[in-house]
């Protein structure tokens, strides 16, 4: 094989493993099905049985929301009101714009900047529930999300989230105690991930929504994966759909809310929806890209053959091999793409 066509693979090749190096979390966050920290069904008593007096709360009782002021819009009201009247023994702190920041400046100064300079309110809110989670413990749940049920059964785990459809965890729903690694881990995450995405949906997602957390989550699993889950305080056991909602036993009733959502999300959810055929024409986008780069970069190999050898330079002095252009790239003339005459030592 020519030597020019050598350099062309190896470069192609560095290229494309830095490529899925850099998204190798994604990839793997794909094939995750969080089996091995999921809640199974029998370890949910079912709702006001006797057994729930029997296990261990290691959850704070509080309850955490935001909302950028006090005053909750009317189609959350209900909401709100369903969790708080289920839950009259827990605390329940409504973080608002004012009050977050003030937590913030007082108690973790040197995410002050970063929290004040997000461009969107939605981030802020994202951050928030990490470090109060982490600060406090106890449960965050959005607004547009009901209770069904007292949530006490799962005070009983170190954390929690919810699994999310088709992979990742969402940030919607997450008990904590107090100082537990996994929550102080995302907090000391979120400046790392801090970058504009040029859509705001993937911005928003990627810097502090689910897929940030999503992704952390899986790194977390691999970072520990020869711990034993039993007694590992860092586990994060994961809410399965069918426990979280739609269900007599579930916990959340789900309400409208994506108030956050602009025209990109839209894209993105058809995107979703049609990945197999944009996992196709990125592969063919791919191929077409790269037969661009080779021709021109066999063109300028030959137009560089060609120079030299109107210098009266050898061929054997050149410093690479060069090979062809067919004709169906556009190749030309017969003498135009001559392979040069090798004389290998």
């Amino acid at each position: 094989m020519r030597r020019s066509l050598l350099i062309f693979l190896f470069s192609a090749v560095v290229l494309l493993t830095f490529a899925l190096h850099s998204v190798s979390t994604l990839i793997a966050l794909l094939f995750e099905d969080a089996s091995r920290d999921a809640i199974p069904r029998s370890e949910i008593p079912a709702p006001n049985s006797s057994l729930v007096d029997t296990r261990p709360q290691l959850i704070p009782k509080i309850i955490h929301q935001t909302y950028k002021n006090a005053t909750i819009p009317q189609q959350w009201r209900a909401a709100q009101k369903s969790c708080v009247d289920l839950h009259p023994d827990y605390e329940y702190i409504l973080w608002t714009d004012a009050s977050s920041k003030e937590f913030i400046a007082k108690e973790y100064p040197w995410f002050l900047s970063t929290f004040t300079g997000y461009k969107h309110n939605i981030q802020r809110a994202d951050a928030i529930r990490y470090f109060v989670l982490a600060h406090y413990g106890g449960v965050y749940i959005d607004l547009d999300d009901g209770c069904e049920r007292k949530l006490d059964p799962l005070l009983s785990y170190t954390a929690f989230v919810r699994r999310t459809v088709p992979t990742g965890i969402s940030n919607d729903l997450m008990g904590s105690i107090p100082q537990h690694p996994f929550f102080l881990r995302v907090m000391e995450s979120l400046q790392g991930a801090d970058r504009s995405w040029v859509l705001p949906y993937i911005t928003i997602m990627a810097s502090t929504g689910p897929l940030f957390l999503s992704v952390i989550w899986k790194k977390w699993l691999g970072e520990h994966a020869n711990l034993d889950p039993e007694t590992w305080v860092g586990r994060v056991r994961v809410l399965m759909p069918s426990e979280y909602s739609k269900h007599a036993w579930s916990f959340i009733k789900e309400y409208k809310g994506d108030s956050w959502h602009g025209g990109d999300a839209r894209l993105i959810f058809w995107m979703g929806k049609n990945w197999a055929l944009l996992t196709a024409l990125g592969f063919l986008l791919a191929g077409v890209v790269g037969l661009a780069v080779w021709w021109v970069y066999s063109r300028l190999l030959t137009l560089g053959s060609r120079k030299r050898g109107a210098a009266g330079a050898s061929p054997r002095m050149s410093p690479f091999r060069f090979v062809g252009i067919p004709r169906w790239m556009g190749g030309g003339k017969a003498q135009s793409y001559e392979l040069v005459e090798q004389h290998d030592a």
